[in-house]
């Protein structure tokens, strides 16, 4: 398998290159910003609703998850991000954080403050397009989940997000042989997708059993892309991710 890079700078710049083309320059100024790191254990909140945050963090490796509660205590996940994401990028123009943000994995995350952003952004204009951009993005993968949990089948929502997940991680040199390591628990699924995790035990058996998926602990691999696409309705515009890029 393929491993996050040293430099943990580098994992969020391969995420970037993959929805908009860096330049030489463009790449060096991001390697050079500058990044406290941190480690943190699973099922950590990382920022809270009504958190005012003066920095950014993006996943240097593990799994995160944005997540709200209702009065009952019920969670649901409203989007899960990969190595190279920047979790918390609306904190930039938010003032007051409305979500919260959790470790669902052990991570490694990369902090960033706001004020280096911005002056990097004024030293290099284009790379606030870039940055907006990933933040156009995150919405447009809110919308298809919207749609994913809303109207399709039990079946194929996990499908589609097994594709998601696929490609996103691609896309940043984390699958090989069409296997890649998916820490989240059928718990975590059920949140997501607003299902009971024994509904969604019985959908990963299902797809077991269709031969779309292998499982292995945490690694997962997919041994016909084509079928787990279809039983998915997935189709991977939504993501924007550029084709040389991504593959």
């Amino acid at each position: 398998m393929t491993t996050a890079p040293d430099s943990p700078n580098q994992i969020m710049i391969r995420k970037l290159d993959s929805i908009f083309v860096l330049t030489d320059e463009e790449k060096q100024a991001l390697t050079d910003l500058p990044v406290q790191i941190k480690n943190i254990k699973t099922n950590h909140d990382i920022v809270r609703v009504g958190d005012q945050p003066a920095q950014c963090c993006f996943i240097v490796e593990g799994f995160t998850c944005v997540y709200k509660v209702s009065i009952e205590g019920k969670r649901q996940i409203m989007a899960l991000h990969v190595p190279g994401d920047i979790a918390d990028l609306q904190s930039l123009h938010l003032r007051v954080l409305d979500i919260n943000i959790a470790s669902i994995s052990p991570c490694k995350l990369g902090f960033i403050q706001h004020k280096d952003l911005n002056q990097l952004f004024e030293r290099h204009p284009r790379l606030a397009g870039v940055f907006w951009r990933e933040t156009l993005i995150y919405a447009s993968i809110f919308r298809e989940w919207l749609l994913n949990i809303g109207q399709r089948e039990a079946y194929s929502r996990i499908a589609h997000i097994i594709c998601e997940l696929m490609l996103r991680l691609k896309a940043v040199g984390l699958v090989e042989n069409n296997t890649f390591h998916m820490p989240v628990t059928q718990a975590e699924i059920a949140d997501a997708t607003g299902m009971t995790p024994v509904h969604v035990n019985r959908v990963f058996q299902a797809l077991r059993s269709d031969g779309l998926i292998q499982t292995d602990k945490s690694r997962m691999t997919i041994p016909d892309w084509i079928k787990i696409q279809q039983a998915g309705e997935f189709d991977p515009l939504y993501l924007h991710i550029e084709k040389d890029a991504a593959s």
